[in-house]
């Protein structure tokens, strides 16, 4: 298999994903309450054996339709697990989206004490995770990072300070959160932890965001943790926060691309009946080149996509900037899309319930979250300059402390 073309196994196996979100996943995510976690959406992820593919592994209460072929597994199956569910319901790849990257860190780099109390019920739905990186002054600058983790004894900190923009927050079970343990060291001194909600000193605030999901803010009041909270080790915690950035930044451009076919298959089915001037919209020069540019855009970004999660799984060593290229391709690309099916189909497409005007309104966030396009393009360009295959009397100089943390 190349990363540039899909066998027929996988292609019905991403089929199957979208028959599966329109009639099982879209009910109840029309059933939710925007800006709530949506609890039975999150269970039926895990019942129907969705959440394991984010774990690198499929449970045995997977069901067959939803198992992923061989070739489909890592990070490429993640990546058309997600364009699938986007394409039908962007709902349920949201919520799946969220348990990944707040449970991924306790699936990498857990103890089997942190994996058995809280990553076996986040695969099976029932503990809702979130990923606790961003801060009201840090959120594409790690080095910036200022939850502070005070020494308490011989293997204990207190947490004081502030997360905010945490997706899934204040209504998530447990947070993998990022704390500075050794001031004055930028990235390297900071350390993640897995913090439970119902830690005695943890408390949250709900924003009132452009989201269907909830996102909030976090204050910490001393919270103690130790030892047995750390994942991975002290100091040790911006390696932890990349390894999840890299593995589901091309996947948030697989759902980028699922958002844009939606968009452009809705597109082709309006042009194609809409009677106007005459004869049909698709019949206008105009429109028929602009479809052709969307068709165009989206199918690169998928295979940019596709190339940067097959590299991953191959574990090739220019996944950072494979990752970027991919995530801002596939997020810019999907802005383009959706906004010129908007414009082609009117106004029609700005009615509350239509299609469009929800992936219009889901489309924008994608740009910003797990670092924005600028941070995307700085990491890109930080990975150019930093290839020995550049002259080193043409590089330039590069910040010391890496960057490319979650908004």
């Amino acid at each position: 298999m190349t990363a540039f073309s899909l066998n027929p196994e996988q292609t019905a196996w991403c089929a199957e994903l979208r028959t599966l979100a329109d009639e099982r996943l879209r009910p109840l995510a029309e059933k939710g309450e925007p800006g709530r976690v949506n609890r039975p959406l999150v269970e039926a992820l895990g019942e129907l054996g969705l959440l394991d593919h984010l774990f690198a592994g499929e449970g045995p209460g997977a069901s067959p339709a939803t198992r992923a072929p061989h070739a489909a597994s890592g990070a490429l199956g993640l990546c058309l697990l997600r364009e699938s569910l986007a394409y039908a319901c962007t709902e349920a790849e949201t919520a799946l989206a969220l348990q990944g990257l707040g449970a991924h860190p306790v699936a990498a780099y857990g103890s089997a004490r942190q994996r058995e109390q809280w990553l076996t019920p986040a695969r099976a739905g029932r503990a809702v995770a979130a990923f606790a990186l961003s801060e009201p002054g840090a959120g594409s600058d790690a080095a910036a990072l200022a939850l502070s983790a005070a020494p308490d004894g011989a293997s204990a900190w207190r947490l004081t300070g502030e997360k905010c923009w945490i997706s899934n927050a204040p209504e998530a079970d447990f947070y993998t959160v990022f704390a500075r343990t050794t001031p004055g060291a930028g990235a390297r001194g900071v350390t993640a932890f897995l913090v439970p909600a119902d830690r005695a000193g943890l408390t949250g605030t709900p924003l009132d965001m452009l989201s269907p999901h909830p996102i909030g803010a976090l204050a910490f009041d001393g919270v103690t943790v130790t030892g047995d909270d750390v994942l991975g080790e002290p100091d040790r915690g911006f390696r932890v926060a990349m390894t999840t950035l890299n593995r589901f930044r091309p996947s948030v451009g697989a759902f980028a691309v699922g958002m844009a076919g939606a968009a452009l298959d809705a597109t082709l089915a309006h042009t194609a009946q809409r009677d106007a001037f005459g004869g049909k919209l698709k019949d206008l020069q105009a429109v028929a080149h602009q479809v052709a540019e969307m068709a165009t855009r989206t199918e690169a970004a998928r295979l940019m996509v596709h190339a940067a999660a097959a590299a991953y799984d191959r574990g090739e060593p220019d996944i950072a900037r494979r990752a970027a290229m991919a995530k801002l391709m596939a997020t810019e690309t999907a802005q383009y899309v959706v906004d010129a099916a908007v414009q082609l189909h009117g106004a029609r497409a700005l009615q509350r319930g239509h299609l469009l005007e929800h992936l219009y309104r889901e489309v924008r966030a994608p740009r910003i979250y797990e670092g924005a396009s600028e941070v995307q393009r700085t990491i890109i360009a930080k990975e150019l300059y930093a290839d020995p295959a550049v002259p080193a009397q043409s590089a330039t100089p590069q910040p010391t402390t890496p960057e490319e943390t979650s908004a």
